[in-house]
C-alpha cells in the first residue's frame, strides 16, 4: 500500500469512517473510495464504482472484474451500528444478540423507566426524543435503525442507513404509509422493512429479535429487501 493510501486509511479509522483502497493488479494504480467520494490515479467506471461501494457497505474485501481490468478491493470499515428506538421486550433480546454479532448498539427511549441499566446492562442508552437522538448520533451507510414504537422516524427515513425496520402488522404498516405519505415522505417508504424481520413464524420477543437481526445481517451483506 502506498504511503498516501496508508495515511488516508489511518485517518479514516481514527474518525470511525469507512474507506476502500482499490488497486488495479495490472499496473498498481490505486483509488481511495469513500461513501461520498473517490480520489487517486485510478479512474473507475460507473459499474466498478457501484460494486466497490457495495463491498464497502458490507465490509467485504475481494476482487472486482477480470483480466487486465481486475481490481483488488480492500475495505476498512468501522463496526456496524444498530440504533433501536423503543426500550421494549423485543429490544431486551435484540440488543445483546446484536452485540454478539459485532454491532455497536444504542437504545433510544425518552421514557427513563423503560431505558434503565437494569433492563439493558452494558448497552448504551439515551433518553432523548428519537429524532433528536438520531440527528445527534448521525446515521451513515453502516447504520441500521429499528423502530419498535410508533412510526419510523423522519431522521432515519432521510438518512443513509443501510436498513430501516418498523414493528407492526401489514395493516398497521398500510396506515403508517398513508400517514407518512401525507407528510411528504412517500418516496422514502419503500426502503422500510415492515413488518420488521424475516418471516420465521415466531411470536415470542426473543424469536422476533432473531428475525430482525437475521434480516439486518442479510440486507447488510446481500443488499436485498426481503
Amino acid at each position: 500500500m502506498r504511503r498516501q493510501a496508508l495515511d488516508a486509511v489511518l485517518r479514516a479509522r481514527a474518525g470511525k469512517q469507512s474507506i476502500a483502497v482499490v488497486t488495479r493488479l495490472a499496473d498498481g494504480a490505486q483509488a481511495l473510495v469513500r461513501p461520498d467520494g473517490i480520489e487517486g490515479d485510478l479512474a473507475l467506471e460507473a459499474a466498478q464504482l457501484e460494486q466497490v461501494r457495495r463491498q464497502l457497505t458490507g465490509g467485504h474485501t475481494g476482487m472486482v472484474g477480470e483480466g487486465a481490468h481486475q481490481l483488488f478491493v480492500r475495505t476498512y470499515v468501522p463496526p456496524p451500528r444498530l440504533l433501536i428506538v423503543g426500550a421494549v421486550h423485543v429490544t431486551q433480546a435484540l440488543a445483546p444478540m446484536a452485540v454478539l454479532a459485532g454491532f455497536e448498539v444504542i437504545v433510544i427511549d425518552p421514557r427513563r423507566a423503560f431505558g434503565s441499566e437494569e433492563r439493558f446492562p452494558g448497552v448504551t442508552m439515551t433518553d432523548e426524543w428519537p429524532d433528536d437522538a438520531l440527528r445527534r448520533i448521525g446515521i451513515d451507510a453502516h447504520t441500521a435503525v429499528v423502530t419498535l414504537t410508533h412510526d419510523p422516524k423522519i431522521a432515519a427515513l432521510r438518512s443513509d442507513a443501510f436498513y430501516v425496520g418498523a414493528l407492526g402488522s401489514p395493516r398497521t404498516h398500510a396506515k403508517r404509509v398513508a400517514r407518512l405519505t401525507e407528510k411528504g415522505l412517500g418516496e422514502a417508504l419503500p426502503r422500510v422493512h415492515a413488518p420488521v424481520g424475516l418471516n420465521l413464524g415466531g411470536r415470542a420477543p426473543a424469536e422476533i429479535a432473531v428475525s430482525i437481526l437475521a434480516q439486518i445481517v442479510q440486507v447488510r451483506h446481500r443488499g436485498v429487501a426481503s
